[in-house]
């Protein structure tokens, strides 16, 4: 922020004044600064290629990670485009990408008739929708008791997203199926890489276990509207109820293989490691997400909510399975009570809205829900601390205080 100054006529006045009466004035000065209230400190701007965004509802962390605010995800099951999070472990590639959309190539190895599809031909092939959670591995880092490095997400690193495309099944079928011996699902993203060095290092290439491969879409619109390029366009892999380091934007191949990738990002990178240790191929891949929830309203900057009838409402997910029940608690854990579900179901892999209708009297509270899937699995009450301060789903230290007056 640029501090004032004083010009230069007006250093000349002071100098010619009578050391007194300039003495006098400096003070009234600096004791009219020092009353005066700070000037408030400016909102980052949405950094260029996501201007389209609505900066009222996103936090800037860097011009990679850019997250939902709490109070901003709304009650209609599906985050709008213009409010969800952003985060990109490389620069995007040039846009230039998505002129021609139709004609980004994808080749597909590992199937029994190897072969390069432009999206053109993708679409050709067939269509579906489906919604699912797209979550960044460390949503909800900044509530870790440990402050593992990275962004400190709170809850905002999320969505619930419409997806259409085609069914990665589909191509398998059209390819003549899988190759023998495929044990894993390996995208490799389009990102442009610094020459000169081992593209393993940097590159943006994951595997997950095979059986993804059936629920799994190669997407080329999302909520409706052409894949924005900021969010993988003009083609991304989607791999419902795995977290988001898993559905490869700008994917430009698609690959069957018996071994994970070498590549940096899923040898040591990514991985559930203890506080403290570097990632490795012993520690479990950040791969599935858990049953999760939280509250977004009344949303903890609120603050203060007048005394009466409160609407408590959030989001439940279950990861890779439907959802059974989602509880709400006043008091920080010590007791429970049953909220509803609203809205439609969207299937297994979106999120869930919920609401419990509540009297509040004035007085303080402790905010907290907890969901259960159709396995009969509670979310648990903490996620265990870790390396990267990925997959935080403990419904402890996503609870917040409340102050009702």
């Amino acid at each position: 922020m640029k501090n004032d100054q004083p010009d230069s006529g007006r250093r000349r006045l002071l100098a010619g004044s009578a050391a007194t009466i300039a003495a006098a004035t400096l003070g009234r000065e600096a004791a009219a600064q020092a009353a005066a209230p700070a000037a408030p400190a400016a909102k980052p701007a949405l950094p260029g290629y996501v201007a389209w965004k609505n900066q009222d509802h996103m936090i800037v962390h860097t011009s990679t990670t850019i997250e939902t605010k709490r109070s901003a995800f709304g009650t209609s099951i599906v985050t709008p485009s213009d409010r969800l999070y952003i985060r990109n472990n490389l620069p995007a590639p040039d846009a230039s990408i998505v002129a021609n959309r139709d004609a980004w190539q994808m080749a597909v190895e590992g199937v029994r008739q190897p072969r390069t599809l432009s999206v053109a031909d993708l679409k050709g092939m067939g269509l579906e929708t489906m919604a699912t959670v797209l979550q960044c591995s460390g949503n909800g880092r900044g509530y870790f008791a440990d402050k593992p490095s990275g962004t400190k997400w709170s809850v905002g690193a999320a969505g619930c997203v419409l997806w259409s495309g085609v069914p990665v099944r589909t191509v398998v079928a059209a390819l003549g199926g899988l190759a023998d011996g495929a044990r894993f699902m390996t995208g490799t993203g389009g990102e442009t890489l610094p020459a000169g060095i081992d593209p393993k290092t940097i590159m943006v290439e994951r595997s997950v276990p095979v059986r993804t491969f059936e629920d799994a879409l190669l997407a080329w619109e999302m909520n409706g509207d052409p894949l924005p390029h900021a969010h993988g366009g003009p083609l991304r892999l989607i791999v419902p109820g795995y977290s988001g380091v898993n559905n490869i934007k700008y994917i430009k191949r698609l690959a069957f293989t018996e071994q994970e990738t070498e590549a940096a990002i899923q040898k040591t990178g990514y991985r559930m490691s203890p506080p403290g240790a570097k990632g490795d191929p012993s520690h479990p891949s950040v791969w599935e997400m858990d049953v999760k929830s939280w509250i977004n309203g009344p949303a903890p900057e609120a603050g203060t909510v007048k005394a009466g009838w409160v609407q408590i409402q959030g989001v439940a997910m279950g990861g890779t399975r439907s959802l059974r029940r989602i509880d709400v608690s006043l008091d920080g854990g010590q007791s429970w009570q049953e909220a509803r579900f609203v809205g439609p179901d969207l299937g297994r892999f979106a999120w869930r809205q919920f609401v419990l209708p509540v009297q509040l009297k004035p007085g303080q509270y402790m905010l907290a829900s907890r969901a259960q899937d159709v396995q009969f699995n509670w979310q648990v009450e903490a996620s265990p601390e870790n390396g990267g301060g990925y997959l935080n789903s403990g419904w402890r230290s996503h609870a917040f205080p409340l102050t009702v007056a």
